[in-house]
């Protein structure tokens, strides 16, 4: 008689369970408006889309972006670092007075707090990635000059 009690119970047979709130939030593709990128902190065509935003569990935002061929951040330094995870095409990352490094899908950037760089698609390539970044005192980049061609290319 335990089991049949116990497998009922089980089966969901002995009467609905109270009903849970759920604390989890979708957020639904489609649902998030992408923007340009803008134009004094991008060379080219770039697409921004947001992820997520910080929230009172957590102190990082992540989005979506995407670099038509050409097109590039200009320089800047994340106060708290920042994470890439490149998930299409190929691109370039640079650290100030560091060599110029190629990315492709599923390589993994971090960028340190402070350390001033820039990452964009090649010349002939598009390239996106996820920007994960964190804030401090609800900041986080600094965006300086933009990266000129012949740093760009060269």
């Amino acid at each position: 008689m335990k089991r049949i009690a116990a497998a009922t119970i089980l089966m969901g047979l002995a009467g609905e369970a109270p009903a849970l709130a759920e604390s989890s939030v979708i957020s639904p593709n489609g649902s998030r408006a992408s923007m340009a990128g803008p134009e004094a902190n991008f060379t080219g065509a770039v697409t921004v889309e947001p992820l997520y935003a910080p929230n009172d569990q957590t102190a990082s935002s992540g989005g979506t972006v995407t670099f038509a061929p050409g097109a590039r951040s200009a320089w800047h330094t994340h106060p708290a670092g920042q994470i890439l995870v490149v998930t299409d095409g190929m691109g370039w990352v640079q650290e100030e007075g560091g060599e110029k490094r190629e990315i492709r899908p599923g390589d993994v950037v971090w960028a340190p707090p402070g350390v001033k760089h820039w990452h964009g698609a090649t010349a002939t390539t598009q390239m996106r990635h996820i920007a994960i970044t964190n804030m401090v005192g609800g900041k986080n980049v600094d965006w300086m000059e933009k990266v000129d061609d012949a740093d760009y290319g060269g």
